[in-house]
């Protein structure tokens, strides 16, 4: 996963971007959801876009309970968002839709979300399970991060997109324990017996692991995987972990039932509480990216047009902050796309000052990516599922 996101390059991203979002061409929106990127409608916005993504990953106002990047493109452009937060995490949202794309049907979404550090993402597009991207209507794609541009799993982009970055570490509540700095801590101080989290996505979990141990998580061999699963297992098997989650561990800490957790850090500064820290462990954390992709029989040239106008640098950087005079949350992750932070500046300048948000080099430099030929090893997937799910 070399030619992915490098932690040095990511620092690249703070180019300002002067393009705004090109419209292409003023369209009238129109009913029907195009079964195909070769039906007839297919270059006409339809009156729905079905977007499927994980919880805390929107810019929200909280009054309001309502999403503002979402009812600004409705009222410009006459298309309603149908927004659901549904996955929690890649492999149980894979097994929601497989069985349907597996047979040939719609699973009614015109966007989803998948974790490049995880096989589904790429196990989408080698099974043909999603469309091609229209890319006539994302001339905004231009704006796209250079290290993000050529993938392993998607060599040109024809099929996904960059929805946010971020970085797998550790976070604590800090009423109920000191610093939780380090995965020993973690895995087997007896202070936070039972009250740990572990994420359930292999390649989070185990790149954390392999750092602690002094293994390089790039470059995955049967004996750093046994050693890395290892340890998991055994703080599992004396009750240190309570249990493995996706998204659903950010409520749990934040009311105070766990004192450390491995955690995604824009959850943590979307939960923006006082007393919830989030760090890289000593020995370091994981790198990913959440790409969007349009799912087999989705609206091509609707969900295509969508992406165009998150690809805008102003609506991506005041996605990102937000509008704290208006009780408005920004997404809090790391923006793929170049000029996000100088309008994130301007909306909110403790957010483009924020490292979890626009990470440090030394952040950058403490985080790894997880080998992608592990990720697709089937005796590692079979170990882990079965932990995971004992």
């Amino acid at each position: 996963m070399t030619d992915q996101l490098t932690r040095r390059e990511l620092l690249k991203r703070g180019a300002a971007g002067s393009a705004l979002l090109t419209v292409p061409g003023l369209l009238a929106a129109c009913g029907g959801k195009a079964k195909s990127s070769s039906a007839k409608s297919a270059h006409k916005l339809a009156k729905t876009l079905h977007f499927s993504n994980w919880t805390l990953y929107m810019d929200t106002n909280k009054k309001k309970h309502t999403f503002p990047s979402l009812v600004e493109f409705q009222k410009k452009y006459g298309v309603h968002v149908d927004y659901v937060e549904e996955i929690n995490d890649n492999a149980s949202f894979f097994g929601k839709i497989q069985g349907q794309l597996s047979r040939g049907q719609s699973v009614h979404r015109d966007i989803v979300v998948l974790t490049d550090n995880d096989r589904y993402l790429s196990l989408m597009i080698k099974k043909g399970y999603v469309e091609k991207l229209d890319k006539s209507a994302i001339p905004n794609m231009k704006n796209l991060v250079d290290v993000q541009k050529h993938p392993n799993f998607d060599q040109n982009r024809d099929y996904s997109l960059p929805w946010q970055s971020g970085m797998t570490g550790i976070a604590y509540n800090d009423t109920l324990t000191g610093p939780v700095l380090s995965v020993d801590d973690l895995l087997t101080n007896p202070k936070l017996k039972g009250k740990v989290t572990c994420l359930n996505s292999m390649g989070d979990a185990l790149t954390l692991v392999m750092l602690s141990n002094g293994d390089d998580p790039s470059k995955v061999t049967d004996k750093s995987f046994n050693a890395a699963f290892n340890r998991v297992k055994k703080a599992v098997d004396s009750k240190q972990i309570r249990q493995f989650t996706g998204n659903d561990y950010a409520p749990i800490l934040a009311r105070g039932d766990l004192m450390a957790a491995m955690s995604w850090s824009g959850d943590i500064a979307q939960l923006g509480n006082k007393h919830i820290h989030w760090n890289v462990p000593k020995d370091g954390g994981a790198l990913w990216t959440d790409n969007m992709l349009i799912p087999k029989g989705g609206n091509v040239y609707t969900a295509s047009f969508y992406m165009n106008y998150v690809y805008d640098p102003k609506v991506q950087g005041l996605m990102e902050a937000g509008d704290p005079k208006k009780n408005i949350t920004g997404i809090y992750y790391i923006p793929p796309v170049a000029g996000a932070g100088e309008w994130a500046k301007k909306s909110d300048p403790s957010v483009a000052s924020n490292p979890l948000i626009f990470p440090t080099k030394k952040m950058l430099d403490s985080v790894h990516l997880f080998d992608n030929n592990a990720l697709n090893n089937q005796k590692y997937l079979t170990q882990w599922q079965n932990l995971i799910s004992a």
